[in-house]
């Protein structure tokens, strides 16, 4: 058994809050990257291209990529045989507390969903739990603004929808969200399990590496087929037209039951943020 102290994961997730509101990851800054050199939009490029230096002006003056800081999702992958000296709910909010209020990003969490009153700290985190083998605890934060979030939807499809009723399940959502979910986008789809489940599906197929295609053959294919038909709805950088509608789509997937075919998409924009730690 090994023991892991509350404080070095309050410190961790307060680093964590801070360098992803900062930068984006490697592969998601090449992809925009990419997209600029390529945007066959004259407009549509240039809109790109600041946001190239939107990005390089975030990290050279240490300030958010985005005004929106986001919610802060939060994936904990805890090892069997690890014990947590105190309460690992409590340190998770505490780091994202000290992380949102010392960093000086935007608060934006309200305590109840109608009488709005702001918690001034950006807590409480939404927290999803996985025990797996092992004494590691894995930490992966992934702020989440609500421009997209708010474009994102939840089928309960039929069996018989099959993959064109998924398809055009994801190419409706991101037609509606149009610009408003400030393209160019992340598309993550959650496939199967049920209601609740493919919802985290989707929201974690946002933190996966848009250079990874899934494993599983079939799926792969149909992220592929979907970004190319997703790019052609002509939405573009910014809603204005353009053929960099869609950066990348991760579509990940669970088992479901013989009645059902659940889909969720989650939509993020560009600014997909996600920083991985190992305690």
């Amino acid at each position: 058994m090994r023991t892991i102290y509350a404080n070095e994961i309050i410190d961790t997730l307060k680093e964590m809050c801070i360098e992803a509101n900062l930068q984006l990851s490697a592969d998601m800054v090449d992809r925009i990257h990419g997209a600029a050199e390529t945007e066959d939009s004259e407009l549509g490029a240039k809109i790109l291209s600041q946001l190239c230096d939107n990005m390089e002006i975030a990290k050279r003056e240490q300030i958010p990529i985005c005004q929106d800081t986001g919610m802060a999702i939060v994936f904990v992958r805890l090892g069997q045989d690890v014990h947590v000296e105190g309460n690992l709910t409590e340190a998770i909010n505490e780091g994202v507390r000290q992380g949102y209020t010392e960093g000086y990003l935007r608060k934006s969490v309200v305590k109840d969903p109608l009488l709005r009153e702001n918690t001034k700290d950006n807590t409480p985190a939404i927290i999803h739990y996985d025990i797996v083998p092992g004494d590691r605890l894995e930490l992966l934060i992934a702020p989440k603004g609500f421009g997209s979030e708010n474009m994102s939807k939840l089928y309960m499809l039929k069996p018989a929808d099959g993959v064109e009723g998924v398809k055009d399940a994801v190419i409706r959502t991101v037609k509606e969200a149009g610009p408003n979910a400030c393209p160019p986008m992340v598309v993550g789809v959650g496939l199967g399990g049920d209601f609740e489940k493919s919802a985290i599906l989707a929201k974690t197929a946002l933190t996966r590496n848009t250079n990874e295609h899934s494993a599983l053959p079939h799926i792969a294919a149909l992220e592929e087929e979907l970004l190319d038909e997703l790019n052609q709805l002509g939405i573009g950088p910014g809603g204005l037209g353009g053929r960099t509608t869609v950066l990348a789509v991760n579509i990940e997937t669970y088992p479901t039951h013989i009645a059902g075919l659940p889909v969720a998409v989650n939509i993020c924009c560009h600014v997909n943020r996600h920083v991985k730690r190992v305690l």
